[in-house]
């Protein structure tokens, strides 16, 4: 049952070197810088986007995901959560409006699976850059690199995934939308949707907590996901894999590494998911053909490579 979540609407990324993680998010993903904070995080968001931002970056000793940010229909939403995540036994976090720049309250909270995450319901609204709403044109003229249109999901991996699952359907109101089980039964992939997209969080099992695999954005077309690698090797670029396709969600992806060693996706097409649909499933022993659908087997850094 839907409880009010909308979308992914935030993620804060640790990064070594502010100026290196730039070039990265911004002159190669194609991201726009929209301001500064006081404690140096700079704040970027996709050109589709209507929220002000959708990625934080903050420079730290050590690389990864701070947390991920949901955002919600509105604040009566966000006062039902949080009694749903207190009676779940998620302790709480009241973050006070204005700690990230023009966005209102937020509840934080830890999952089971050791990652954080935070609830908000208003962040100022500044339209789609370069187009805005009122007789827009096709796309905005200036856009850099492989032009990122929007944050998409991320993906994790932690602990606990049946109690992870547990909060993240029961509590808010997502759906499973595609697994990867083993024989036994046991679930060691989940991809979770509050939308029709295929995921919008996606969890893999993993004997240490809190661990961040990519965050993903999303772009239109397959061209698009292969002029992407073209800029990639132009800038010489650590590269993952790709491009190539999932069996899992069946996107067209590439992966790549930003300076300090976070793993970056562009993508695009992919299923679509309603309340009605079961969640499609795959087997352990098909997991290589479910992640890489045409090389069928995975690379040792896509499994190990983790901040």
């Amino acid at each position: 049952m839907k409880k009010g979540v909308m979308r992914p609407g935030h993620v804060q990324i640790r990064v070594l070197d502010m100026d290196e993680a730039l070039k990265h998010y911004v002159e190669l993903l194609g991201l726009i810088e929209v301001d500064r904070d006081d404690q140096g995080r700079v704040y970027l968001k996709g050109w589709t986007e209507v929220d002000k931002f959708s990625v934080v970056l903050r420079e730290a000793d050590e690389a990864g995901m701070d947390f991920m940010g949901f955002k919600c229909l509105d604040e009566s939403v966000l006062d039902n959560l949080h009694e749903g995540l207190k009676a779940f036994g998620c302790a709480v976090d009241e973050i006070p409006e204005g700690e990230l720049k023009d966005c209102g309250r937020r509840l934080r909270f830890t999952a089971p699976s050791g990652h954080d995450f935070e609830l908000y319901a208003t962040k100022q609204q500044t339209g789609k850059w370069g187009v805005g709403n009122h007789n827009p044109e096709a796309w905005p003229r200036g856009l850099q690199g492989i032009k990122a249109t929007r944050f998409d999901h991320c993906l994790l991996y932690g602990t606990d995934l049946d109690k992870t699952l547990d909060l993240f359907r029961d509590v808010l109101g997502f759906d499973l939308a595609e697994q990867v089980v083993t024989p036994d039964g046991k679930r060691v992939a989940q991809f979770l949707t509050a939308s029709m997209k295929a995921h919008d969080v996606a969890f893999i099992d993993h004997p240490e907590p809190g661990k961040f695999h990519h965050a993903s954005f999303f772009l239109e077309t397959w061209e698009d996901v292969l002029r992407a690698a073209d800029l990639i090797s132009m800038t010489d670029t650590s590269i993952d894999i790709g491009p190539t396709r999932h069996g899992l969600t069946h996107g067209k992806t590439i992966y790549f590494f930003d300076p300090s060693g976070n793993r970056t996706e562009v993508f695009c097409g992919g299923d679509y998911h309603y309340p009605d649909h079961e969640p499609v499933t795959w087997d352990a022993d098909k997991l290589g053909k479910a992640i890489f659908y045409h090389d069928r087997q995975l690379n040792e850094r896509f499994l190990t490579a983790l901040t």
